[in-house]
């Protein structure tokens, strides 16, 4: 299924002190289509001229479904010009149209493609290809990326080819918001060790590519090494500045473009020695006006930050050895949100840990999807362990604020248990920000029932349970990981009902 979990793809900025307490006040659900059942893929598109717009792809066929405010099925518009298969596929949208860019192969070519589609599904012109790589195998894998600023007025694609193994050839297309290019560039960039891997790929409002290049000391191992890499929108080759980070040994390492301050914020958990327990946390701010590294900090976690993290078994030393980040959040004053999560898994007959959990070896250079391409993304929930009995668990969520030189300011934490057998639909949670509070949905049991549940953080750090939501009908399970943000007060989240899907629209 496709989903919105690798990221934000808004900067979600809390007010502080703005706004009074939002409660939930309405669910609304579509009626399921025959069509669509639990092996259906969809994108939630988002809110156009008060349509609420999903893609869905049903083997060969793609359509997308258009729904009132009411989530009335007004229309189901078929992608006639679609190809029978297509690699991968993305959204941009915007308030009355969206972009829909895709990616397929025909013989020994595939096609980056993009076409416009208004607020009632339509095609506005016909599609056009951005770009096309002729290769001589079949791509079952995605080629291109797609990345666009927070203000959605640059819009960028690129594709890597990685042939030579020290030295990757970066191809980038920027485009503006009509969809008209603003300029191509082929850039080479040296990669030192064989595990070289790079962090998510984002695109300032300014049209600057950032990421990170980072080095493992094994395949499954601890990162010791970070740089920071920039393109500017007309510049022919990276920058490359090493954060001076050291020997410190990291974990996952996470980037955000603070788009206000002209910032970029790295983040990942830190380890005293290999194979330990997570200490804290480290952060570093980068300058993009100097291209320097402003701030750099050390977040220890004390004893009473991991009594209040952990789960009712854990030891207090390891707390945090199942926490991954998941977000992170700009505030106007420079300060920053981290939001991370509980994640684990267990299994008959295999045990698997932190390191199994996170790192796949199609994840970067160390493991090709093709001789000469490789996407940088990886969905960690898709893997196949093999025939184990595989258990996911979702737990704690921890919140962090710091100011704006990257002192903790505050810790809360929205304690929760939840687990699954065989599939991580319904566990985890869906992040919304009403502009006064950040909202938390997840699913909970109670009574042998599992219900939709509403938790918020206040600016101040304050956490709250408001009651159960109005309109939960029995018999919906809901995929909140997989929801999103519509505007500034609702949200689309998918769900089952007797096997087949549906979407629920949550008004705050």
């Amino acid at each position: 299924m496709s989903g919105t979990l690798s990221s934000l793809l808004l900067t979600l900025t809390l007010l502080a002190g703005a706004g009074t307490k939002a409660q939930v006040q309405q669910i609304t659900y579509s009626e399921p289509e025959r069509e669509d059942g639990r092996r259906t893929n969809f994108e939630i598109i988002g809110k156009m001229n008060d349509n609420y717009l999903v893609f869905k792809n049903n083997n060969s066929n793609c359509a997308v479904s258009i729904y009132d405010s009411v989530m009335r099925l007004q229309q189901r518009v078929p992608l006639t010009f679609m190809p029978d298969r297509y690699i991968n596929i993305d959204f941009v949208p915007y308030a009355d149209f969206c972009y829909m860019i895709y990616e397929y192969q025909r013989k020994g070519i595939v096609h980056c493609t993009a076409v416009k589609l208004n607020a009632q599904g339509q095609k506005m012109g016909d599609p056009v290809d951005l770009d096309t790589t002729q290769i001589s195998f079949a791509a079952n894998n995605k080629i291109y990326t797609t990345v666009f600023s927070e203000d959605k007025q640059r819009i960028m694609i690129f594709k890597i080819n990685s042939k030579n193994p020290r030295n990757f050839l970066f191809t980038t297309y920027l485009f503006d918001a009509d969809l008209h290019r603003l300029d191509r560039h082929r850039l080479y960039l040296p990669m030192e060790e064989r595990n070289d891997l790079f962090t998510d790929f984002q695109l300032d409002n300014d049209g600057q590519l950032v990421f990170g290049r980072y080095q493992r000391s094994g395949s499954n191992d601890y990162i010791t090494r970070v740089a920071i890499v920039t393109k500017g929108p007309l510049a022919d080759s990276f920058s490359v500045k090493d954060i001076g980070s050291g020997d410190r040994i990291l974990d996952e390492i996470k980037i955000k473009v603070d788009n206000n301050n002209k910032r970029y914020i790295l983040s990942g958990f830190y380890y005293k020695q290999r194979r330990g327990n997570i200490e804290g946390l480290y952060s570093v701010i980068w300058d993009k006006n100097t291209d320097s590294r402003v701030g750099e900090k050390i977040t220890i976690f004390n004893d009473e930050l991991r009594a209040q993290a952990k789960s009712t078994d854990a030891n207090l030393r390891m707390a945090f050895n199942d926490f991954f980040i998941k977000h992170v959040i700009t505030k106007r004053d420079g300060g920053f949100l981290l939001v991370s999560e509980s994640l684990y898994t267990t299994s008959r007959g295999n045990m698997f840990n932190r390191w199994d959990y996170m790192y796949n070896p199609a994840f970067g250079p160390g493991g090709f999807y093709s001789p000469y391409y490789y996407s940088p993304y990886y969905n960690p929930w898709s893997r196949n362990y093999g025939n184990f009995a595989t258990r996911y668990h979702a737990e704690n969520i921890l919140v962090l604020s710091f100011d704006a030189v990257g002192d903790l300011q505050w810790s809360a934490v929205i304690p929760k248990s939840q687990f699954n057998d065989e599939t991580e639909n319904s566990i985890s949670h869906e992040l919304v920000n009403t502009g006064g509070e950040l909202h938390f949905l997840f699913n909970i049991y109670e009574r042998r029932n599992e219900l939709l549940n509403d938790e918020s953080i206040s600016p101040e750090g304050r956490v709250t349970r408001y009651p159960t939501l109005k309109n939960l009908d029995r018999g919906y399970e809901f995929m909140p990981r997989y929801g999103k943000q519509v505007s500034s007060w609702e949200t689309i989240i998918p769900c089952l009902y007797r096997n087949y899907l549906c979407f629920a629209k949550v008004e705050f």
